[in-house]
């Protein structure tokens, strides 16, 4: 009698190059092995990928963090899907910690693209059949992708570590513009605490010069919390805790999601005088300056979790309780 076939799919779990750490954290606390991949970079740039064992039939995790250069990741990584739907993967789903592009997802101004909504269309093209992403910059851009899309929270591990490092009784959660006030109306929400913004009025007769940082809330004598979900060259949150010691802040701290920490940001952090800056690992923090009070939390056993779930079939959205 001829075997009859399994359906069952199977776990996979592949890494691109990017930052083949993150994708190992999640490997080990998941008890599964990576999958050998043979990748390299052809002498004019072009990228090559192919794995080392038979894929058909596997329920595919690609997990990818967006660093610098980000093109080329990208690429890398469609490059993987790719490869994957065209050895016959069940299901594709792409792991993006921090999504690329994910800032350019609105027109300001006409004849802009909106490159966040091309980046998701660039992974259903490829082949993925679902997505997941930590923390992204806008909720819109879940409704970019035809498919599933996991929105995994980094507050619940930045928020735990701060309840157990500080007295969140004489705290106050600061969001750094406006653009940011509903993430730290969460936070305030989960620390219980109050709340205060802090609004740039620009200066019109110099480009890109803000000539006013106007505090909105009480933070005198403080410990003040600045959160965002990302910091890249550090401009606008070291701006905003400058304004808080200028206004009384016993104790400026800083958490958030993704560190980008591009050119300048390193120097920019160390001259405002944090008491600590607080993000997780979405990305490698390749800094050439050392950051002063840094600290770094895993955001491996969130990712390990929600791929697990998603495997299972089961609730991603239970993995934060009433944060999500």
């Amino acid at each position: 009698m001829p075997q009859i076939a399994n359906n069952n799919k199977h776990l996979m779990l592949f890494s691109g190059r990017a930052y083949p750490e993150l994708a190992t954290e999640v490997a080990r606390l998941m008890d599964v092995d990576l999958v050998p991949t043979r990748a390299l970079s052809y002498a004019n740039s072009e990228i090559y990928v192919r794995f080392e064992e038979s894929v058909r039939g596997c329920d595919a995790f690609v997990i990818q963090s967006h660093t610098a250069p980000v093109n080329e990741w990208l690429m890398e990584q469609l490059i993987m899907v790719d490869a994957l739907k065209r050895a016959s993967a069940k299901r594709i789903t792409v792991v993006a910690p921090f999504y690329p592009y994910a800032r350019q997802d609105k027109k300001h101004l006409g004849r802009e693209p909106i490159s966040a909504r091309l980046v998701a269309d660039l992974y259903k093209a490829a082949g993925a059949d679902r997505i997941m992403s930590v923390d992204l910059h806008a909720a819109q851009i879940q409704g970019f992708f035809d498919g599933p899309v996991d929105h995994l929270w980094g507050l619940p591990v930045l928020s735990d570590y701060v309840k157990k490092n500080y007295d969140v009784s004489n705290m106050c959660v600061v969001s750094p513009d406006a653009g940011r006030v509903r993430l730290a109306d969460m936070w305030t929400d989960e620390l219980g605490t109050s709340l205060a913004i802090v609004h740039k009025r620009r200066d019109h007769d110099k480009a890109n010069t803000v000539a006013v940082h106007e505090v909105v809330g009480d933070v005198e004598g403080k410990v003040c919390l600045l959160v965002d979900d990302m910091i890249d060259t550090a401009g606008t949150i070291a701006q905003a805790a400058q304004a808080l010691h200028e206004r009384g802040a016993s104790k400026v701290i800083a958490a958030a999601t993704h560190p980008i920490f591009s050119g300048p940001a390193a120097q920019r952090l160390n001259a405002a005088n944090f008491a600590e800056v607080i993000v997780t690992n979405t990305l490698p923090t390749r800094t050439n300056t050392p950051i002063e009070n840094l600290t770094t939390l895993s955001i491996a056993p969130l990712i390990a979790k929600a791929i697990n779930a998603v495997f299972l079939d089961g609730s991603v959205t239970s993995l934060f309780g009433g944060v999500a």
